[in-house]
């Protein structure tokens, strides 16, 4: 029986998926450049990400440049398709216990790495095992910490977790993922090798990465450019310049306040995709005054999050309720009031922390997001009113992730989500993850995290995940104001399919795999 039924997953049945449906999934989406895939041509692309620190290390992955890279080298176990279901990759299909405990993927046999190396079930352990452990400083590690132990049987590897978890797929399509080759206790990623449609031909951190086609991958039906190159263009100016000059095919993360003098270039296609892309700004919980929930609670009711909206976003996007799961997820908290911009009770909060004012430094960089730095005057100037002085600081984009992020204590950040709650709970929110930005820590948090993981109770599992995003909404440490559609630009010689993905920018960032030239 399916494991998949409108993109969900049916808790009530079997378990199992196999890759005879994986990849049907396509609905239309009005704009999108529809036409028959043919090979040929060099991708030129500008992201909007990369910095000089970046690492083919991918337990250190960190922006969107390092996960369209990691898309186009890598395969990974699963995949999230272009509806929100979870496909098969790697792992040619699936089956758990009734009690999502113990999970069964059988690997797919004739693929190989690009120096030639047949994959193995063990090469899948060695992957996964390469973020564990209590020295692992990954990205990944929260997601996969759940997992007691691993072990091959033939061409099938057998997880068993702590506790079931009916999302497990979903988990291992995340990014950092990639199955590489074994090596010793660990894995070869220093060499750049891997099991993608696209081999690396030349990788500068922060610069550019080429890419050429891999004539041996397993798949027929990905890969249409013969050649890619992917810029870091974190400028904004410098991006969409080289768009419109058409030294560049495709960019990401438009400036908003241009997407109408863009739309008409001729030459250009406009796509806007609402996903789970969100704005933040975080403090840090553990450093004064920001340990104090009523501080925190005073700044959240001191940012106008309509006005952002209008002004940052153009009206490409929502306002945000401050936890960070979009309206179109499943167990969405809709019952939760919306929090509204409100100085007399920001000062109310303050007064609590027995404060009068206060005054506290904020960094933004357009590497944050685009805008960022003009957001953070936006809340510097509604924060007045409530006696909060902002001063906002001006980071520079290269090695803003490095050296402002989580080392700063009140920082601008963007998140492109993840398409199951639990995944970006676990990855940003619980006690101790690498990723959680704030440093915030919650007992109750944790504990029902885990019990949610586990529930097949449809009814039960909404209970749980409407309590879970309110305590992050009254307690955590990161203000999320908006909700932000993917804006990016393509040639009109880019081919796209019917639908495009919204899990993640640039459909799904899958774009080395699924555009064509026209």
């Amino acid at each position: 029986m399916s494991l998949i039924i409108n993109g969900r997953f049916n808790r009530r049945k079997f378990l199992k998926t196999t890759a005879a449906g994986a990849f049907a999934a396509s609905l239309p989406l009005g704009g999108a450049m529809a036409a028959t895939p043919k090979r040929g041509g060099h991708l030129r692309i500008g992201k909007g990400h990369g910095q000089t620190t970046d690492t083919l290390n991918p337990g250190q992955f960190e922006n969107a440049y390092m996960r369209g890279l990691t898309f186009a080298k890598d395969g990974h176990l699963t995949e999230v398709l272009a509806d929100g279901s979870v496909g098969a990759e790697i792992a040619e299909s699936w089956e758990a216990s009734d009690d999502t405990k113990v999970w069964r993927f059988k690997i797919r046999k004739g693929v190989t790495f690009h120096s030639g190396k047949e994959l193995t079930p063990e090469d899948v352990v060695a992957s996964i095992r390469f973020h564990r452990g209590e020295n692992s400083t990954s990205a990944a590690a929260p997601i996969v910490a759940p997992i007691r132990e691993m072990h091959v049987e033939g061409d099938t590897v057998v997880f068993t977790l702590a506790d079931g978890n009916a999302d497990f797929p979903f988990i291992l399509s995340d990014y950092h993922l990639a199955i590489l080759p074994a090596e010793g206790d660990g894995i070869d990623w220093k060499s750049g090798d891997g099991c993608g449609s696209y081999k690396i031909k030349l990788f500068r951190p922060g610069i550019s990465t080429t890419f050429e086609r891999n004539e041996n991958h397993w798949r027929d039906d990905v890969a249409w450019f013969d050649s890619i190159q992917m810029l870091s263009l974190v400028d904004q100016n410098a991006r969409t310049t080289a768009l419109v000059s058409g030294d560049v095919d495709t960019i990401d993360r438009l400036d908003l306040k241009t997407v109408g003098k863009l739309s008409r270039n001729p030459n250009l296609v406009i796509s806007s995709i609402a996903g789970t892309q969100h704005f933040t700004f975080v403090m840090d919980a553990r450093k004064a005054p920001f340990d104090d929930n009523n501080v925190r609670l005073a700044l959240k009711y001191a940012i106008n999050r309509e006005e952002m909206v209008e002004k940052i976003l153009f009206g490409y996007g929502t306002v945000g309720n401050d936890f960070p799961i979009g309206e179109n997820q499943q167990f969405y908290n809709n019952d939760l009031e919306q929090r509204a911009y409100d100085p007399d009770k920001a000062r109310h909060y303050l007064k609590k922390a027995g404060l009068d004012s206060l005054a506290v430094s904020l960094s933004a960089a357009d590497a944050a997001f685009a805008g960022a730095v003009d957001a953070a005057v936006l809340f510097q100037n509604s924060a007045k009113p409530a006696g909060i002085d902002i001063k906002v600081v001006r980071e520079a984009n290269d090695g803003y992730w490095s050296d402002v992020w989580m080392k700063k204590p009140f920082t601008a950040v963007y998140w492109s989500g993840r398409p199951v709650q639990d995944q970006v709970f676990s990855t940003t929110y619980t006690c101790g993850a690498e990723w959680n930005d704030g440093f915030w820590c919650n007992e109750r948090f944790d504990k029902l995290l885990t019990t949610a993981r586990a529930e097949l109770d449809e009814a039960k599992r909404q209970e749980q995940y409407y309590e879970l995003q309110e305590i992050v909404s009254t307690q955590g440490s990161s203000i999320i104001p908006m909700f932000a559609n993917y804006v990016y630009a393509t040639s009109r010689k880019i081919g796209m399919p019917e639908r495009t993905a919204s899990n993640w920018d640039m459909d799904g960032e899958r774009w080395a795999e699924r555009w064509w030239f026209a």
